[in-house]
C-alpha cells in the first residue's frame, strides 16, 4: 500500500510543494490530525485552480504570450482535482464498507 501512496507523490509533484505535510506522529512528537492534512489537500487543490483561472484571465486579456504556461496551469489544476476526487471516492467506499460489516 506505501508503494501507492509513494506512486501518487511522484505523479503529482506540484500538490506535495504546496501542500506542506506535518510528519507522522510518532516521528514529530505530535499527534497528527486527518481533517487537517485533508483540509491542507483541499486547500492546495483551491490554490491550483485559482492559479489556472488567473492564467486563464491573463492569456484573454493578452498579458501573457505564451500559451504553454497557461495550458499548464490548467492540467496541472485537473490532475489535482482528479485526484482528490479519487481520494473522496475511496474515503466513501471505506466508510460505507464499515458500515456494511456485522458487528
Amino acid at each position: 500500500m506505501s508503494g501507492t501512496i509513494g506512486q501518487i507523490g511522484r505523479l503529482v509533484p506540484a500538490l506535495q510543494n504546496q501542500a506542506q505535510f506535518n510528519p507522522p506522529a510518532e516521528e514529530a512528537g505530535e499527534s497528527a490530525n486527518f481533517s487537517e492534512v485533508f483540509g491542507k489537500l483541499i486547500n492546495s487543490v483551491n490554490s491550483l485552480q485559482q492559479d489556472a483561472t488567473q492564467a486563464q484571465r491573463l492569456a484573454a486579456t493578452g498579458e501573457i504570450a505564451d500559451l504553454h504556461e497557461v495550458m499548464v496551469a490548467l492540467e496541472k489544476a485537473g490532475v489535482a482535482m482528479d485526484l482528490l476526487l479519487e481520494i473522496r471516492n475511496k474515503l466513501v467506499d471505506a466508510y460505507q464498507s464499515l458500515i456494511k460489516m456485522p458487528m
